[in-house]
């Protein structure tokens, strides 16, 4: 059905035979804040106005959001349709796989498994599987891409029976990049067509950095793999009206200050002023100043700060960066010439727009900083870096900190020159560091640095740090300085074209050198593929219960997340990656003291091998080569990886599951009957399945690095033939749901409070009173057909895009998650997989409800008519019979949510309507 609305706003493109739906057309009729709407509201009001069919948009979507109000409620569901999807192999291999199942059910319905395909453009960028297992050697690379097909051989099978049987994805094989990156370099056209119709990029993909593209114009974000199986499948991404503020940059950037120090700086800031789901805007002079990989940077964190986006709109910046990446002229100058005929060209100001709130921040007052030790929010200037490394030692767990005995503190505070010492006697003059072995147990202490790794997409885009980091080894070099040998080193770029700039520039083999060689092209050290460490070093770490340290460039820092040997890890700048891989350990104020000894002797200090502004811009005018975009993404990405080329692949439209199989399983969601009954219904007599505190993040729920041999996925996979040399990782099993939902709560740092905040995956069962792993507790409530529950603090799920932490929860039977806060992506999640998303009111926060695990639960005013946001009832039943009732409020945000509730979860809603 067409909208009449629709059609009257439809206007010839003044840039190319063809049309566009018109924004200023439909201010016309009747709607004049159209112009007065924050730029990432009109994208989205464009997708409406030109998805207006009657069935998926009705025009009343389009006409509320046109009257969009700054300061309006937030009650109305927008049916925003993308117009394409990005995926990475880590959660679109399972995605494929629900795909996959879902074209078995249409088969048994009677229906084609072939109309089981994507209703847009599909990319999927493999780039979570591979593992820094060799580094600081010359076959570094071409030793970790053999591994990385060798493991995961079965999926990457999968993945071309996906290729060659579903429609309408293509792939970037591995070896090639980071998806974030390589969207940003490659994959985004800026401007869209269908048959005649010209329309903006827009996206979601299943990473929550996908939202990284916001710094070049383009409107979109990380959802969970559920979600961009919807969207995939023609469901429209639905989202609460939003907010919008703008985060005004004024000023200019210190000499010396990097994009990592300002992206560091606005997490910190951002997230204290309690932006969760809430849309950004960058505006300002500042803004304005800054280049498109700068914003990037800053977009790319949105989930650290909170945000759904941190839009930067399109202008002139962005227009340069796509010549500079080598995109073809003409298209550029029609993406300019669209956003002008919408007039939507260029920053707004903060006096024509409407924002619901503005936040100012002063570029100049931002510092060099790192973050952590636990959280990317968490910021430090670097002059205080080791003072505050020396207070979370003596902190206790509870506060955050480490607990550590005095005696460790006075041997950690001796200076870094000491640490220079050992290492200057331990160095050699080799050109590269092959020879690496790690110290005695007497030379492993709290503060060293045991793995430093340029790494993720958040930096690795970055030319002018990339390139810093190489000016700086280059000097470091001259210097005579090599990093101490229990330093892990490694260098992952998010692309093949960093490689291009670094070697024209000469500075790779400073860094090659310095044992910072390409040890692979994608996201590694960052998402917990940092492989092992020596294991004389992970012993001694082990024996002493030293607190040792990463240093990365990344963009999480999670307890546990980074190697299961590293308690500490801190997020910065590249060149300052290299300068604490050098130094050897954080236990350093590179203010005053020196980072390391010279081959003379002398003290070298961190401003003797910074480079200043003027070698950078030299650096960056020779590193400025669009040929090198055009011969990755041209020549090289159609000579593809040799390794990859060698994997065999599987014929046929559906594909045929093997029940031996211990990677591949054929997901539960379309055959267990109980997975599609609906979630709508009280709650009755549940019991505790664990209890968590803040800041709970989807790696604790859903880990995604090593399996351990103790663990109930270690268990089933030797009872499944496994050696435990195979286990592989969580991230690589993730098409096996047995593996997955043995793995969900199974991290070795998640504190359940019901234990006295122990650590681990491990709960107390009732009525008997046993402690037992998660996943046994959840096996004997369903044995019993006990319902669970999981209670938490604030901010639960913060962290990936992870849908498994969703599935898996699903699976372990939980039918409510009970906390006082949920991040936006873990709560959609939770939405669409069927477990119910329960907030409890600001006024009470688990310690006031003073459980202890032993109590009954139920949940009531989930039966008749549900409304979004709707209050419910929370009953708690102590042992001694006395209860005491909580009001509570139902997260489902939506219409849609309500209607996945119905259906079980989102993925048997979708088969329905196929």
């Amino acid at each position: 059905m067409n909208s009449d609305l629709r059609e009257a706003c439809r206007r010839p493109a003044d840039f190319a035979p063809g049309s566009i739906y018109a924004l200023p057309a439909l201010a016309a009729r009747g709607f004049p804040r159209i112009p007065r709407l924050p730029r990432v509201l009109q994208i989205v009001l464009e997708s409406l106005l030109r998805n207006c069919d009657g069935e998926r948009v009705q025009e009343h979507d389009v006409t509320a959001l046109a009257n969009w109000s700054a300061q309006g409620a937030r009650s109305s569901e927008i049916p925003f349709i993308v117009s394409r999807i990005v995926l990475q192999d880590v959660a679109g291999i399972p995605l494929l796989g629900d795909l996959a199942a879902m074209r078995d059910a249409m088969a048994a319905r009677g229906g084609s498994p072939a109309a089981v395909k994507p209703h847009v453009p599909v990319d999927m960028v493999i780039d979570h599987s591979l593992s820094v297992d060799h580094y600081a050697s010359p076959d570094a690379l071409a030793r970790n891409m053999r591994i990385e097909v060798e493991r995961n051989h079965e999926r990457f099978s999968f993945v071309k029976w996906a290729m060659s049987a579903i429609e309408g994805v293509r792939l970037v094989p591995p070896g090639f990049g980071i998806l974030h990156q390589v969207n940003l370099e490659f994959l985004s056209p800026g401007l869209m067509q269908s048959g005649d119709v010209f329309y903006p990029d827009t996206l979601v993909g299943t990473d929550s950095h996908s939202c990284m593209i916001a710094g070049l114009g383009v409107v979109g974000w990380g959802v969970g793999g559920i979600e961009a199986e919807a969207a995939m499948l023609g469901q429209p991404v639905g989202f609460l009206t939003p907010d919008v503020i703008a985060v005004e940059l004024t000023g200019r950037m210190r000499e010396g200050v990097t994009a990592t120090d300002l992206v560091l700086h606005l997490t910190h800031r951002l997230r204290k002023a309690k932006v969760v789901g809430k849309f950004l805007e960058f505006i300002g002079d500042g803004t304005a100043s800054l280049t498109v990989p700068d914003r990037a940077t800053i977009a790319n964190m949105a989930p650290e700060y909170g945000a759904t986006i941190g839009f930067f709109p399109f202008d002139g910046e962005s227009a340069c960066y796509l010549r500079d990446t080598g995109r073809d002229a003409g298209s550029v100058d029609r993406l300019e010439a669209y956003w002008r005929q919408q007039d939507a060209y260029g920053l707004p100001s903060r006096d024509s727009t409407d924002y619901t709130d503005v936040i100012t921040v002063d570029l100049a007052s931002v510092v060099a900083s790192v973050a952590g030790p636990k959280r990317p929010q968490d910021l430090v200037p670097l002059t205080q870096l080791k003072s505050h490394f020396a207070s979370k030692l003596g902190e206790t767990r509870e506060q955050g900190g480490y607990a550590r005995a005095d005696a460790s503190l006075r041997e950690m505070s001796s200076s870094a020159s000491s640490r220079a010492n050992i290492a200057a006697e331990m160095r050699s003059d080799a050109n590269v560091a092959t020879d690496r072995l790690a110290p005695s147990a007497g030379d492993v202490r709290d503060g060293d640095v045991v793995i430093a790794s340029i790494t993720s997409c958040t930096n690795t885009s970055n030319p002018e740090v990339m390139l810093a980091a190489g000016m700086l080894a280059q000097k470091a070099i001259e210097a005579g300085l090599m990093p101490p040998p229990w330093v892990k080193t490694s260098l992952a770029p998010g692309s093949l074209v960093v490689s291009r700039y670094l070697e024209a520039t000469g500075l790779q083999a400073s860094l090659d050198r310095l044992g910072f060689g390409v040890v692979g092209y994608g996201c590694a050290t960052c998402v917990g593929n940092s492989g092992p460490l020596a294991p004389e070093l992970e012993k001694s770490i082990a024996d002493r219960g030293t607190v040792a340290c990463a240093v990365l460039s990344g963009n999480r820092n999670f307890e546990g997340r980074i190697h299961p040997s590293v308690d500490a890890a801190f997020l910065m700048s590249p060149p300052l990656v290299v300068a604490y891989a050098l130094a050897g350990t954080v236990n350093v104020d590179f203010d005053t003291e020196p980072l390391a000894r010279g081959r003379d002797g002398s003290d070298v200090y961190l401003r003797d091998l910074w480079p200043s502004s003027a070698e950078l811009a030299d650096a960056m005018k020779r590193a400025a080569d669009a040929g090198f975009y055009r011969e990755v993404y041209g020549e090289q990405l159609g000579r593809g990886n040799p390794a990859w080329d060698a994997v065999e692949g599987i014929e046929g439209r559906v594909y045929p599951w093997r029940e031996s199989s211990t990677y591949i399983k054929q997901p539960p969601y379309f055959t267990d009957a109980g997975l599609q009954r609906s979630s709508l219904r009280n709650v009755v007599d549940a019991r505790i399945l664990a209890i968590f505190g803040d800041s709970v993040t989807t790696d604790h729920i859903s880990p995604i690095g090593n399996i351990a041999a103790n663990s109930p996925a270690g268990s089933y996979l030797r009872e499944h033939g496994v050696a435990e040399k195979d286990f592989n990782s969580y991230g690589a099993r993730r098409m096996n749901h047995e593996v997955m939902t043995r793995g969900t709560f199974a991290n070795r740092l998640i504190r359940n409070l019901m234990l006295d905040g122990r650590n681990g995956g491990v709960t107390r069962h009732w009525p008997t009173g046993d402690i037992v792993s998660i996943f046994d507790a959840a096996t004997r409530y369903a044995g019993t057909d006990t319902p669970v529950v999981i209670f938490a603090g604030r901010d639960y799920g913060m962290g990936s895009a992870r849908d498994w932490a969703a599935k898996g929860t699903r699976l372990l039977g939980v039918r409510a998650v009970i906390a006082r806060s949920f991040e936006r992506i873990h709560r959609s999640n939770l939405a669409g997989m069927g477990v119910l998303p329960c907030e409890l009111p600001e006024s009470i926060d688990i310690a006031a409800l003073a459980l202890d695990g032993s109590e009954t639960v139920g949940i009531s005013g989930l039966d008749g008519d549900i409304e979004p946001g709707q209050p419910l009832e929370l009953r708690v039943r102590r042992m001694d019979g006395s209860e005491v009732v909580h009001p509570l409020r139902l997260r489902l945000d939506t219409p849609s949510e309500i209607a996945y509730a119905k259906r079980g979860g989102i993925l048997g809603y979708v088969l329905d309507t196929l």
